[in-house]
């Protein structure tokens, strides 16, 4: 790697840090004032010109609905999917604790209202199953990832159906998302972002910084709703369509 190279994705992590600190600013003191559209579109443009600090490129397919009540179930390739669905629509992450105590990161996602759960505790997915609900009945938009951790790119997880309740108990329609990482030059899957097995949070990061240009491939499918059908059967059924849409 070129020390020119190098010296760029440095000046990359004094942006990024820097529009992570603004981030914080505004929704300590400006949220409080704006109305939802506006905080809707605070959130995308943030979320896009971070994507921008770290030369990755969004490129969006597909029906987007106009507000909620709606759950976003997607797979997880990266640390980047947060960004890259939170510039494509403003919704609440439903996502593991642990990034709470990540770096930056996780103040922002603490303050833009993300739901954090104990993965192995069922009594705290319980908890976050009957938020969630009341969320939805609110008119909320969330996101989560079913797989429940991030893969490779190359096999989709089996997802897990419990967060799918919430839901099916509120009513609520579900739309599925893939998304995928190409290279801007070669067109072929990248996995610079990759964050699975031994990937560190700041290896991923540095990765991401010094790499080739990255496109994000984000693709809508139509929202549905349970029909009947138990969150088990409902989860194989999206499980299907976001690896066609990935």
């Amino acid at each position: 790697m070129s020390l020119l190279r190098q010296a760029g994705a440095g000046l990359r992590i004094v942006r990024a840090v820097g529009h992570g600190l603004r981030g914080l600013w505004l929704l300590r003191w400006r949220f409080p004032g704006f109305s939802p559209a506006e905080r809707e579109a605070c959130i995308e443009q943030w979320a896009r010109h971070m994507l921008g600090i770290f030369n990755v490129t969004l490129r969006v397919e597909g029906p987007r609905q106009a507000g909620g009540p709606l759950l976003v179930v997607a797979n997880h390739l990266s640390w980047l999917d947060i960004l890259v669905m939170q510039a494509t629509r403003n919704c609440r992450f439903v996502s593991k604790a642990e990034v709470r105590r990540w770096p930056l990161i996780g103040a922002v996602a603490a303050g833009s209202g993300t739901l954090f759960i104990a993965r192995e505790s069922r009594r705290d997915a319980l908890r976050v199953v009957h938020h969630m609900a009341a969320r939805l009945r609110a008119g909320d938009v969330l996101a989560v990832f079913p797989e429940g951790t991030t893969g490779d790119g190359e096999r989709l997880l089996p997802f897990h159906g419990n967060l799918l309740q919430a839901a099916i108990s509120a009513g609520a329609p579900v739309q599925p998302l893939g998304i995928r990482f190409i290279d801007a030059a070669t067109g072929r899957r990248s996995q610079a972002a990759s964050y699975v097995g031994d990937d560190t949070l700041l290896a991923s990061i540095w990765r991401t910084l010094t790499s080739e240009p990255i496109v994000a491939m984000v693709r809508l499918g139509e929202p549905q709703h349970a029909e009947g059908r138990d969150r088990r059967a409902w989860a194989e059924a999206l499980h299907a369509q976001v690896d066609v849409l990935r």
